[in-house]
């Protein structure tokens, strides 16, 4: 482990040092711009053509600030990384894309020039040596019109309409990766455990029982919903994103929707918890019609009528078993 007071304070870097921190710091963002153009390319190649550009105006800068190490200090740079440096930014790491969305990746960029801008502008404030800061500031200067660039290969390749198709695109592998598994994992959680749970308040009046059956439905309901929406498409073929993505929405909106109307049974009082067990039933159906409508674009009250009423059903159904 590799503590703080290990490394260099930033502003006892001599100005060769400083160089040298900027010059393997516009190497990194070179490396994380083609990362991010890789990682778009196939499903957003206009993205991916603005992230190529920048990672080469990324190459550009750092050509320049090696010329000037050149020409001031020789060919030897000092080897000085971001985590050397205590109180520096850090970025990243460049295996996390694979977690971002479109959107999020767009405003990871746009932080990234902000950063590094916003650093040596208070770097500079701070020094008083004249060639420091000149130094200083000329590289703040340099990551703005990284800014600039940026905007300007947005415009070149990423017009209003291609914007737009891809933010659709976007929304939509959200929806078919996140939202569409999440939701029937949800409906499946809520419903599903309906009937086990009142059976058993209703044949035991045990409410720490009644916990525990709802405990295990809900956490057997999760990996089994889970598992099976990961297996059952690797999403090559119809576009739905990770399995492990889905299967993940699938399994914890599972479990979440049965654990809602059993954790009310942790109450040892049987007709309050069953009561607040039956509030959060039916919060939990009207929830499942809003995302539905939300989401899904199906009508409000077509979604509530079939949620309401499934869960009615049910519900009687364990209510029911659970008496006789």
């Amino acid at each position: 482990m590799r503590f703080s007071f290990n490394r260099k304070r930033f502003k006892d870097l001599s100005e060769q040092e400083v160089l040298a921190l900027a010059i393997s710091s516009e190497e990194d963002d070179a490396r994380i711009y083609r990362g991010y153009a890789e990682r778009l390319h196939a499903e957003y190649p206009d993205s991916a053509a603005v992230f190529k550009g920048m990672a080469e105006e990324e190459n550009e800068h750092r050509r320049r600030l090696i010329d000037l190490h050149r020409s001031r200090f020789g060919e030897v740079i000092p080897l000085l990384r971001r985590e050397h440096v205590s109180g520096y930014y850090a970025r990243r790491p460049v295996w996390l894309i694979e977690n971002l969305s479109l959107e999020r990746i767009r405003q990871e960029a746009a932080a990234m020039e902000q950063d590094a801008e916003k650093f040596y502008l208070a770097a500079a404030a701070r020094t008083t040596d004249a060639a420091t800061r000149q130094l200083l500031g000329d590289l703040a200067a340099a990551e703005a019109g990284h800014q600039d660039s940026a905007q300007d290969l947005t415009e070149k390749h990423l017009d209003d309409d291609s914007r737009s198709d891809e933010d659709n695109r976007a929304h939509r592998q959200f929806l078919l990766t996140w939202v569409q598994p999440g939701l029937a994992g949800l409906m499946d959680g809520s419903v599903s455990t309906l009937a086990p749970i009142f059976a058993t308040a209703f044949a035991t009046h045990n409410t720490w029982t009644t916990f525990l059956v709802g405990l295990a439905a809900s956490v057997g309901a999760g990996i089994s919903m889970g598992f099976t929406e990961a297996a059952s498409d690797d999403g090559e073929l119809s576009g739905r994103g990770s399995p492990i993505k889905r299967g993940v929405a699938s399994g914890v909106m599972t479990t979440v929707g049965g654990l809602g109307h059993a954790l009310p049974y942790l109450i040892t009082d049987f007709w309050t918890a069953t009561v607040v067990a039956i509030i959060v039933v039916f919060v939990e159906l009207w929830a499942i019609a809003w995302i539905q409508n939300k989401f899904m674009e199906t009508p409000f009250f077509r979604a509530a009528f079939q949620v309401v009423l499934g869960g009615a059903l049910v519900f009687a159904a364990g209510v029911l078993i659970g008496s006789g």
